[in-house]
């Protein structure tokens, strides 16, 4: 098949590449401009850019697709489909209905559960059992399209980027097989009263609220690793949480209890597994409190 590829952080990588590698023509691939990173703040091109330049593609970056002249340039590719993987551009609907076969998006979610922007968080700080990547036919609404193909896997104690990496490559062997055949996927659609929305994560989430229950916060930590990062502060210091075990024992609200690091939280307590200062590797907690040490008694803000 003749197909564009729009997609632009590294969960969008391996569908571009299995695509390229399952023979398709990829006739143009679509991406978010270079933006602002690192210390210098230079700029840098999005992990997809790079994917495809390196598999010797064409690359276009537009700051908006909602120019009668970006349709033209879209539509001129004559693609039989489009295949969207996180691009982070609203589809106009001339972009919509330009290929033969419409626009196909990898959506890191079971839908209807958890449309929008932030998905994987969002089912890890739920405390889904499970989650997935839906191919699905896109439309103007908000992943509101008819689904073809769905695959699933157990979330576990895994973290919001363990399953990025793993729903990334799940979903580029789905829309392979889907574009194998795509009379064999016929459209489903959904259930508009099971829906439930992912919004962006806003920073105030990222700060930890010790007032709740271990277990909500457990969630937090790995459903905001490694990124944006769930963080307290400690006597000033600002550190991330990036991964934490619900423990026993109770007390105060962000108490710590023992030189162990327990904390008490509203119900129940948590151990720090993995944290990070300022500027800072991330160390397990016997490296961060050898450099460290916690004392018995010291509240966590």
């Amino acid at each position: 098949m003749r197909i564009i590829f729009m997609g632009t952080p590294d969960f969008a990588v391996p569908a571009l590449r299995a695509l390229h590698t399952a023979g398709h023509e990829v006739v143009c691939v679509y991406t978010q401009p270079p933006r602002p990173a690192g210390r210098g703040k230079q700029l840098s091109p999005s992990p997809v850019q790079v994917a495809a330049e390196g598999l010797g593609l064409p690359v276009r970056s537009p700051v908006s697709l909602r120019n009668a002249e970006a349709h033209a340039a879209f539509a001129a590719l004559n693609a039989d489909v489009a295949v969207v993987a996180a691009y982070g551009l609203i589809l106009p609907q001339p972009v919509l209905d330009a290929p033969v076969h419409g626009c196909l998006n990898i959506h890191a979610s079971l839908l209807p559960r958890w449309r929008g922007a932030a998905p994987i968080h969002r089912a890890v700080m739920a405390g889904d059992a499970e989650t997935g990547v839906t191919i699905m036919q896109m439309e103007a609404g908000l992943d509101t399209g008819p689904m073809l193909h769905k695959v699933t896997v157990p979330v576990g104690r895994k973290t919001t980027g363990e399953l990025f990496e793993e729903l990334g490559t799940l979903g580029a062997a789905a829309m392979v097989a889907v574009l194998a055949d795509l009379a064999a996927f016929p459209p489903e659609v959904q259930d508009d009263t099971a829906a439930i929305y992912a919004p962006k994560i806003d920073k105030a989430e990222a700060k930890i609220d010790w007032a709740e229950g271990a277990e909500v916060i457990e969630r937090k930590v790995r459903g905001l690793a490694p990124f944006p990062g769930a963080w307290f502060e400690l006597e000033g210091e600002r550190v991330k949480l990036l991964l934490a075990e619900v423990a026993g024992a109770s007390g105060a609200p962000g108490v710590v209890l023992d030189d162990d690091f327990t904390i008490a939280c509203g119900t129940g307590t948590i151990r720090p597994l993995r944290l990070q200062r300022a500027g800072k590797p991330v160390l397990d907690r016997s490296e961060f409190l050898r450099g460290r040490p916690v004392a018995a008694g010291t509240v966590l803000r």
